[in-house]
C-alpha cells in the first residue's frame, strides 16, 4: 500500500476550512465533485468535495490522505452513495480500492496515479 502523499494534519486543515470553501461550487466545476455518503454510526449525510474523473462507466477519485479516511469508509461499509458532478447528481456503487497493478484496466493517467496514490473506483448509474 502507498504512503499517504499527504499529512493528516493538511487533511483536517482541508476539512474545516477547504472543504467548507469549495462545497458550494464543487458540484458544478469539473474534476471537481460531491461525494455524498452516510456517516458509518451517526447515519448523517456527509458532503465531501474531492477532485474525480470519469472513465467509462466508473468514477475514480484519487485518495492523496490514503484508504482510512471517513469518506471513504462510509463509502465502503454502505457499498455505494452518491456524487454531484458537473451539475448532475448520481448514484455511485460497488466502490473499491485500487491500488498499483489492479489498475491495470484504467486509462494510463490513472495507471499512472495510482503507482503513487490508492484510487477510489466506483460504478455510477446514469
Amino acid at each position: 500500500m502507498p504512503k499517504p502523499l499527504l499529512p493528516r494534519s493538511l487533511a483536517r486543515f482541508n476539512r474545516r476550512v477547504t472543504n467548507r470553501i469549495q462545497g458550494p461550487y464543487a458540484a458544478y466545476l469539473p474534476p471537481l465533485a460531491v461525494i455524498v455518503h452516510r456517516g458509518r454510526r451517526s447515519g448523517r449525510e456527509y458532503r465531501t468535495p474531492v477532485t474525480a474523473f470519469r472513465s467509462g462507466g466508473r468514477l475514480v477519485v484519487g485518495l492523496p490522505y490514503g484508504p482510512g479516511t471517513d469518506w471513504v469508509r462510509n463509502l465502503l461499509a454502505a457499498d455505494g452513495g452518491g456524487v454531484e458532478r458537473a451539475g448532475r447528481a448520481r448514484r455511485i456503487r460497488r466502490p473499491r480500492v485500487v491500488r498499483g497493478a489492479a489498475a491495470a484496466d484504467l486509462p494510463a493517467p490513472m495507471r499512472f496515479a495510482a503507482r503513487h496514490v490508492d484510487l477510489l473506483v466506483a460504478d455510477i448509474d446514469d
